[in-house]
């Protein structure tokens, strides 16, 4: 993944895309930021799977900014968070559908033996550790939630 970022970056820059150049550097950034964080508590560089969840979290923070920049009248700067999550949205593997995301979360259960809400940590993080990036997981925890109760 590392690479594809690297490619994307030449690649933006030869272009002259200017959001793109912007928002592949601050995925680095944000990549540097957590693999020093990582090295200070003794673990290795961040795993594909670890950087798939860090680029779900940009992808959040920016559907939240850009709901309050609407709400807040300012269309010039949702435009730009809308870029930039077209931009890391790039980067991800493609996401399941509903129904294939409903059969994913029956074999979590049938896997983990879930009977109940009190089971409901396990089936999300067998979820989170088959589909890590392809789900979005506050749906799925939701989907979780109603199959369990």
């Amino acid at each position: 993944m590392r690479e594809a970022f690297n490619t994307a970056l030449k690649d933006a820059m030869r272009s002259g895309d200017k959001v793109k150049v912007a928002t592949v550097r601050m995925i680095t950034a944000a990549l540097k930021d957590r693999d020093i964080e990582a090295r200070g508590t003794g673990k290795g560089p961040l795993s594909d799977d670890e950087i798939l969840s860090l680029l779900q979290k940009m992808i959040k923070q920016r559907q939240e900014s850009q709901k309050i920049y609407e709400d807040n009248g300012r269309p010039e700067l949702a435009e730009q968070e809308a870029a930039e999550i077209v931009v890391i949205t790039s980067f991800m593997p493609a996401q399941l559908s509903d129904a294939e995301i409903d059969a994913a979360i029956a074999a979590a259960i049938a896997d983990t033996g879930a009977a109940g809400m009190k089971d409901m940590g396990k089936v999300v993080g067998k979820l989170k550790e088959k589909y890590a990036g392809r789900m979005d997981f506050a749906k799925a925890s939701a989907a979780v939630k109603a199959k369990l109760s």
